[in-house]
């Protein structure tokens, strides 16, 4: 069973309903799996409380 983890900053419901869909289908697509096995866990971080580069994302 695939399990996906998505580390991201805060998206509307919307735009993660159709990540987990397409995140799903290309597990589908490449490995052959059924849709019911493939797990997608979103991680949602604040932009203050990551940072790349040096910098907290909060301040770009």
């Amino acid at each position: 069973m695939p399990i996906v983890t998505i580390q991201q900053g805060p998206r509307d419901t919307e735009l993660k309903r159709d990540l987990v869909k397409r995140v799903t289908d290309a597990f589908v697509d490449a490995y052959g799996v059924p849709a019911e096995s493939v797990q997608v866990w979103i991680h949602e971080v604040p932009a203050d409380s990551w940072g790349a580069a040096g910098r907290l994302t909060a301040d770009r």
